[in-house]
């Protein structure tokens, strides 16, 4: 298995993704290979130091870098010898089976769409987060920020797309499906909302449990919450906000304690074809090395063969 990861993406890079291999390696008794893109000059005196053994990684030099606030498109266009346009060529071209990037987010939405391109079938790769429940579970909201306006066909994709995730990465069995608005009964919430619930009552893929309200997301109401990306964002960024709060304020409890992006890694795009993990700019070792068993969970159990399947006709 190989898995290649952008070194130089993020504030703290290639220092903190070099820690994170380490704590990785550290903790993974079968570890897959990782081919690394970006500055050799940078990276090698980092693996030594940190002792990271030569037979497990490969750097892939890449002189160039995309900055957090360039122009997706022009960037990946331009910058062809950049970290995150080396990863994904060496995705697509078959190389590594998964590419993991905590660089500029819009770049890697460019280039998993238009170099691994979508999964036939699927009109619009989506974003999800996990969410902690207050009993101790988790649950997955989607989308969270990659499509701000949907039509009700998306909203039913994402539905199976993010069923999917939490039975084979998850592990939730038979995942609750739930369809997030402004009231519990059918009939309500905006246009979307109305038209969306229909479609999934008759998806015969998910386990369609109904209408949860804003109250019922950090509840165990449902395992897969569903909206379109603008709903979602707002929710994702209120939720770091409490994990930021609680801990200026150092309100200690392990609840919130289970706010930290950093114990998820990052956000996989569901619906293209190959694993692509995109990690938040601010990310450090922890969420280095917890992208990396994200992706190989997601290598392992074939997600991307499984997802295929549910959109062949």
């Amino acid at each position: 298995m190989i898995i290649g990861l952008d070194m130089m993406g993020g504030d703290f890079a290639p220092l903190e993704a070099v820690k994170g291999i380490q704590l990785y390696l550290s903790e993974t008794d079968s570890p897959a290979t990782l081919f690394l893109t970006g500055d050799e000059a940078q990276i090698n005196p980092l693996l030594q130091e940190y002792n990271i053994p030569a037979d497990r990684v490969k750097v892939v030099h890449a002189p160039q870098v995309i900055d957090m606030h360039e122009h997706p498109t022009k960037a990946l266009k331009e910058k062809q010898q950049s970290s995150i346009a080396v990863g994904f060529h060496l995705l697509a071209s078959g190389k590594t089976e998964a590419f993991i990037s905590a660089g500029n987010t819009g770049a890697m939405l460019v280039g998993a769409m238009y170099s691994i391109k979508a999964i036939e079938g699927v009109q619009r790769p989506t974003i999800s987060t996990i969410i902690p429940k207050e009993d101790g579970k988790t649950g997955l909201l989607l989308d969270v920020g990659l499509n701000a306006d949907c039509k009700p066909e998306n909203l039913n994709q994402f539905a199976i797309l993010g069923s999917l995730y939490a039975q084979h990465i998850l592990g939730i069995t038979n995942p609750r499906v739930a369809l997030l608005n402004i009231g519990e009964e059918e009939g309500k919430g905006n246009i979307l909302a109305q038209n969306t619930y229909p479609l999934l009552k008759e998806n015969s893929q998910i386990n369609f449990t109904g209408n949860i309200e804003g109250r019922d997301v950090l509840e165990d109401k449902a395992d897969v919450m569903v909206c379109e990306g603008f709903t979602g964002n707002v929710i994702l960024k209120m939720a770091e906000s409490i994990y930021d709060i609680t801990h200026r304020k150092e309100i200690k409890h392990e609840y919130f304690d289970r706010f930290n992006f950093e114990l998820y890694g990052g956000t996989p795009v569901l619906g293209v074809a190959k694993p692509v993990i995109i990690g938040h700019g601010i990310s450090h070792a922890k969420a280095f090395s917890n992208m990396i068993k994200v992706a190989q969970k997601m290598i392992e159990t074939d997600l991307m063969s499984k997802m295929k399947q549910s959109f062949v006709g």
